[in-house]
């Protein structure tokens, strides 16, 4: 039997924000049954945690139902929380596919309140399919330019006029699935309030993500390239609503134009679940 938790993360509410379950050992298991494992979590994202190297806390190994991830935000900021309230520390380093990520947390007490990870720098990446993308998402055109970059997973990015277009979107799946294989199409509009967005990747067995945190960073560096948001300002994410799980992200880069020093990403996470399964 391996003992596992369950935290929504990006939401301080309980069944809200973006589920994750934490298996807090995974020694020994295979790869193939920790993808088989988070097939029957049937969640967004599955950790698994190991032993930490060169100075990290734990490693943290990262499922989507169909495939492993070298990074992906909710499962290190739920996971930070988890291990913070539990060892006490103000900073927990995670060991990923993409690097060690520090995560400085913030308490009220004992109680671990909000969680902000320094994610990799994400690079633009060449995207040759923005028609077919636009056609699978019935969008005519995007305001942006759309722009695919990499923290790790890649995100593609697509800007809409009004928060009501991306609450309108109904993309064509099975189209969507063939287009983007093996990545994330982030659709968002821009208002005074801040940033809705909506995430989807069929492929990766996630019909619509409630709260993207990888994709978080990356589109505030896109922000920031297109003068929609300056360096050091935050911004508010929203996301989740239109499948029930309203979730709040905030972002933010450090720099100049001439180069990008930090991106970070915050929110809050509250644990939600305890339990143990067994895993032969």
């Amino acid at each position: 039997m391996r003992s596992y938790v369950v935290l929504d993360v990006f939401t301080d509410a309980p069944l809200e924000g973006n589920s994750v379950a934490v298996f807090t050992d995974g020694a020994g298991l295979s790869d193939e049954l920790m993808q088989r494992t988070a097939r029957e979590m049937n969640l967004s994202e599955t950790v698994f945690l190991l032993p930490g190297e060169n100075g990290a806390d734990a490693r943290a190994r990262i499922f989507t139902p169909t495939a492993e991830l070298p990074f992906a935000g909710h499962p290190v900021l739920g996971t930070a929380f988890l291990l913070g309230e539990r060892l006490q520390k103000p900073v927990v380093r995670l060991q990923t596919g993409a690097g060690t990520i520090p995560i400085e947390l913030e308490r009220a007490g004992d109680r671990v309140t909000f969680g902000e990870m320094q994610q990799p720098i994400p690079a633009q990446e060449p995207f040759e399919a923005a028609a077919e993308l636009l056609e699978a998402l019935s969008v005519e055109r995007s305001r942006l330019p759309v722009t695919a970059y990499r923290n790790g997973p890649l995100h593609v990015y697509v800007a809409l006029w009004s928060d009501a277009e991306v609450a309108a979107l109904m993309p064509d799946a099975a189209a969507l699935t063939d287009i983007a294989d093996s990545f994330g199409v982030s659709c968002f509009a821009v208002s005074e309030i801040g940033v809705k967005t909506r995430m989807f990747a069929p492929a990766l067995g996630v019909n619509e993500d409630p709260a993207t945190g990888s994709a978080a960073g990356p589109l505030a560096v896109h922000l920031v390239k297109h003068g929609e948001i300056g360096f050091g300002q935050r911004v508010e994410i929203r996301q989740g609503a239109e499948i029930g799980r309203p979730s709040l992200l905030y972002a933010r880069v450090e720099g100049t134009a001439a180069e990008i020093e930090r991106v970070l990403v915050g929110g809050s996470a509250v644990l939600v679940a305890e339990g143990s399964y067994r895993l032969t």
